[in-house]
């Protein structure tokens, strides 16, 4: 029996089309060499349509999780490839899930003569190199490699049921724009993946990832005026200061060790953003040092309480919009928009239990807390 169609694919897949083509175009104008293939129109509209319906299913109660590259085996590199390659479908796709869930696996899909097919797996991928990624049940991202040797993704789009959200890449470009949301954007910032490891993107991600909530606030070093803002005793207060992450960062490892220091930056980052699943918030200095954790935020003697705030997501199309506070989540938006506009060098970063990941820091154009809605860019 044919299926439904799923009517996002269709809808998105011309933008997505042009999107790639337009950064190979680029990419070859500046003498790039090694990318991927670009994919037409309906070959973005086929993958995504299979993965959609992938999504929904389950495989011995699992829900799939797997990541689909456009490339031929060729483009791989030390290829896993089927004898005889596998129909792009979803009933192939559940089935071979688990085979693939472990991060960085892709399933390297090409045209069999006329026909989609699934002809293996591989673990590199050429830049500009089209990537579908299921995230949850309906929930798609779809991105590319950067190019560089951090391995960072940059996501293009989010589908979610019938909502679909394009990334704005020139958003980086408007005032007030976090020097972490341009990390996050992945384009051509100063502040990208591209030039540094920016451990607060780290933060971000690893704060998400643990599904639990939590806040973190990022205060000035050398200033004291923060503890101003928090109720003492703070539960969880570390003297002297935790100053592990500012050391490994200070490090400029060569070749040889590059990979143990990533490794043990990656350690350092996942134990401090574990902090923020304890209730209260997290500490941490603008040199990456540790005050705490378990920190309640009160609003500062003589300060007003924060009425409104400014919010914007890096998604084109998506017009800034003046709310209260609480219209963005529960206590810890509350508490952190209060914080910034009290604490104004300061910045708090807020996951949700549900995914969502807000940036609040204080703009000087506006006058007021700005709200930077950042979940499309860290799936």
């Amino acid at each position: 029996m044919k299926r439904e169609a799923y009517a996002a694919a269709r809808t998105v897949s011309p933008a997505l089309h042009a999107y790639f083509a337009h950064h190979r175009a680029e990419a070859i104008r500046r003498g790039q060499e090694h990318l991927a293939p670009l994919p037409e129109a309906e070959t973005i509209e086929a993958v995504i349509d299979a993965a959609f319906w992938a999504s929904l299913r389950r495989e011995e109660g699992y829900v799939p999780r797997i990541s689909l590259a456009f490339l031929s085996p060729e483009d791989a590199v030390h290829p896993l490839m089927f004898e005889r390659p596998l129909p792009l479908d979803p009933s192939t796709l559940t089935r071979v899930a688990p085979a693939v869930e472990r991060p960085g696996i892709h399933l390297g899909v090409w045209r069999d003569q006329s026909e989609l097919c699934v002809w293996g797996t591989t673990r590199v991928i050429p830049t500009l190199s089209f990537v579908l990624e299921v995230a949850a049940p309906g929930l798609l991202v779809i991105k590319h490699h950067s190019g560089d040797e951090s391995g960072k993704f940059v996501n293009i789009a989010v589908l979610e049921g019938d909502q679909i959200k394009v990334v704005d890449e020139h958003a980086s470009t408007l005032p007030d724009c976090p020097e972490v949301l341009s990390s996050l954007l992945g384009y051509d910032s100063p502040t990208s993946w591209v030039a540094s490891v920016n451990v607060l993107v780290q933060l971000a991600v690893s704060m998400r990832a643990h599904g639990r909530g939590g806040s973190l606030l990022l205060v000035p070093a050398g200033s004291e005026s923060w503890r101003e803002s928090i109720v003492w005793p703070m539960p969880y207060a570390v003297s002297p200061a935790f100053s592990e992450l500012a050391h490994l960062i200070r490090e400029t490892p060569d070749q040889t060790r590059r990979r143990l220091w990533q490794e043990a930056l990656g350690r350092t980052v996942d134990a401090i953003a574990g902090l923020t699943a304890v209730d209260g918030a997290v500490v941490l200095t603008d040199q990456h040092e540790l005050h705490g954790f378990g920190a309640k935020i009160a609003r500062r003697k003589g300060w007003p309480q924060v009425e409104q705030v400014t919010v914007t997501e890096p998604i084109k199309g998506a017009a800034p919009t003046l709310v209260h506070p609480d219209h963005l989540g529960g206590t810890r938006h509350l508490s952190a928009a209060q914080f910034v506009q009290d604490q104004r060098e300061a910045a708090a970063f807020v996951a949700s239990q549900d995914g969502r990941f807000t940036i609040f820091e204080w703009s000087e154009c506006e006058a007021m807390v700005h709200a930077h809605r950042v979940d499309a860019l860290l799936l």
